[in-house]
């Protein structure tokens, strides 16, 4: 016969410590399990994270190089659902345009932002007036600029007059016309970048930025990208076009 509990029975001391451990032991599992799950998915999330992305944007006129909203002024975060551990590497300030490459790579980022690897970076500029042979020999010996507050001498660069105006996307909105004013264009390739160079080094020859559009980063360019573009782009790739491997 199948004993039946005496409910008036007193619980032993013993009998409480027993249920006390099968309480401990189920609430151990729970919290085992909680645990094991959150390291499972921690791992997940930083394994995804030491894979390598890398984007290319052709950012528009008007819109910041980041991430975080500041004023009214459209941010990276609209162009594309980005993953959120990618950065821009360098930036262009928010009246510049073109080519920005975007990724979570800390040894590309590195060598790009690093002065002592010097790489090459092609601008385009539409500067108020015609621009002369003597100025653009200034550009390319290197003119005298503000940095921080402090005199500064430009690195040698590249720098050309372009005879014809180049095929770009129309600015939105366009630069301002001046009727009695002409402009001209001027190609320049620097190997360093500081802030507002190119700008800065223009107006040192008397001949301030209108537009400024980066074309170039070593073998990467723009080609047919619109503003607005993203281009996925992998590994093997990038590095080729920046590096040579």
């Amino acid at each position: 016969a199948i004993p039946i509990p005496n409910p008036n029975r007193k619980i032993r001391h013993s009998d409480r410590r027993q249920e006390t451990f099968v309480t401990n032991c189920r609430d151990f599992f729970k919290y085992y399990i909680l645990i094991t799950k959150y390291l499972i998915l921690n791992t997940q999330y930083h394994t995804l994270k030491m894979i390598n992305k890398y984007y290319l944007i052709y950012k528009p006129f008007g819109m910041l190089s980041q991430f975080s909203a500041d004023g009214d002024k459209p941010t990276l975060a609209q162009l594309f659902n980005f993953p959120n551990y990618v950065y821009p590497v360098g930036r262009l300030d928010s009246d510049s345009e073109g080519l920005l490459i975007l990724t979570n790579d800390k040894e590309l980022n590195y060598k790009l932002l690093n002065p002592k690897f010097e790489h090459r970076r092609t601008y385009l500029a539409q500067v108020e007036g015609l621009i002369t042979t003597e100025s653009i020999s200034m550009l390319c010996n290197g003119v005298s600029i503000t940095v921080d507050g402090k005199i500064y001498y430009t690195m040698p660069a590249k720098a050309s007059m372009l005879l014809n105006n180049p095929t770009l996307p129309e600015r939105n909105p366009p630069i301002r016309y001046r009727k009695n004013i002409p402009t001209s264009w001027i190609e320049l390739v620097l190997s360093e970048g500081k802030n507002r160079q190119v700008r800065k080094m223009t107006a040192a020859v008397g001949f301030p930025t209108l537009r400024l559009v980066r074309t170039s980063i070593e073998g990467i360019e723009l080609g047919t990208m619109q503003p607005s573009d993203v281009i996925d782009i992998k590994h093997d790739k990038i590095y080729e076009l920046l590096f040579g491997k």
